[in-house]
């Protein structure tokens, strides 16, 4: 007689299932918590202190910061389970805030959710759940796996505007078969109310915004703090390659930028290119912005090679629409996406995520790293 899967697809009672719960100390990870709690799962919160963080910092709208590994607590309490807090100061700085430093150094604009994502949380925190004889480690992240035939797809939330798949390209299909992502087919406030009912003391707190150890959106800060000597002047050209300004650093730049370039002509002028090399920037008229082609490097695939053979839609940026595109992947991990329209603002460091639309929805193909 074949068992029935209990409410997140495993072959146990609730009450035999062990699960890890990444508790961030925010209102969705803590609902998660909740409703495992309340559905009868033997639950393990455990909430990652990643960075030092000053009053400067936790004052602000970040994750992980003291106050949220201080607020999660308090929910664990609430809940009655048990609750651990890991320390990955180390970790996370050598996994994420080098990266992101070495990465804006390059020119690139990357995006530490991602590298933090692939390394403390889904590679480290995966490891310690398996480690505890955890059944599944579940998450408050708004996107949603599905799994047929013993085969598991991630595909986007129900809440297109809180949808996280393209900040979870990077997950492997091992880590993808033993994640849940119970908020996948709710919205915001629906998330919101079952934390009020279970009577949290997050359920008011506001969503994280910032960068979590970059205090107020200053980037610029946090590189000049570990590399000071990054801030060096260079030339600022137009497209006939005459100089025509000069920048204090290229870390203060990203493609499409058009704010503080600090550079006067008859019409708006666009960051085009950012040269590490030459410690150089290239500006230029908005309609030079658009791009048909990109390259991509250490692609990650959730989905057979076939799903490629046909036009897909692709996602450049974690706020931008999804595009029709066409993607011819190589044998050296890397790829090119042809876009159907120029797309605007394509940044070196940024993710390209591929997706396709079936019956279930969205389903995430997998992704790369821009290159150029």
């Amino acid at each position: 007689m074949k068992k029935e899967l209990n409410s997140i697809g495993i072959n146990k009672k609730a009450e035999e299932t062990t699960v890890v719960v990444a508790m961030s100390g925010g209102v969705d990870s803590s609902t998660v918590a909740g409703l495992m709690k309340s559905q009868g799962y033997k639950v393990i919160g455990i909430t990652l202190k990643l960075y030092d963080d000053s009053k400067e910092v936790s004052a602000s709208k970040q994750c992980c910061s003291g106050q949220d590994i201080m607020d999660a607590k308090r929910v664990a309490n609430k809940l009655n389970i048990e609750h651990k807090i890991l320390y990955y100061q180390n970790k996370f700085k050598e996994g994420v805030i080098n990266n992101f430093v070495e990465s804006y150094l390059k020119g690139e604009t990357p995006i530490p959710c991602v590298q933090c994502n692939q390394t403390v949380k889904f590679k480290d925190l995966f490891e310690v759940s398996k480690e505890l004889k955890a059944d599944a480690l579940v998450t408050g992240h708004y996107v949603k796996s599905i799994t047929l035939d013993n085969n598991t797809n991630m595909y986007r939330a129900l809440d297109e505007n809180r949808d996280q798949s393209y900040f979870l390209f990077n997950t492997t299909k091992e880590q993808l078969d033993y994640l849940r992502f119970p908020l996948g087919s709710l919205r915001k406030n629906e998330t919101r109310e079952i934390a009020k009912k279970l009577d949290l003391n997050v359920a008011e707190k506001p969503d994280s915004q910032d960068i979590c150890f970059v205090p107020n959106g200053d980037y610029a800060s946090v590189i000049q703090k570990f590399r000071p000597d990054s801030f060096q002047k260079g030339n600022i050209k137009n497209l006939d390659g005459n100089v025509i300004g000069v920048h204090d650093g290229i870390i203060n730049f990203t493609i499409g930028q058009r704010k503080g370039i600090k550079v006067s002509d008859k019409e708006a002028l666009y960051v085009l290119k950012i040269n590490s090399k030459k410690n150089e920037i290239v500006v230029g008229p908005k309609e030079y912005l658009g791009k048909k082609s990109i390259s991509l490097r250490n692609i990650n695939l959730l989905v057979d090679k076939n799903e490629f053979d046909n036009s897909i839609l692709v996602k450049v940026r974690s706020t931008g629409k999804l595009l029709e595109a066409k993607v011819k992947l190589s044998d050296q991990n890397s790829a090119r996406v042809d876009l159907k329209i120029p797309e605007d603002g394509i940044s070196p460091g940024q993710a390209c995520v591929f997706y396709n639309k079936d019956a279930l929805g969205y389903k995430v193909l997998g992704g790369g790293w821009i290159k150029d």
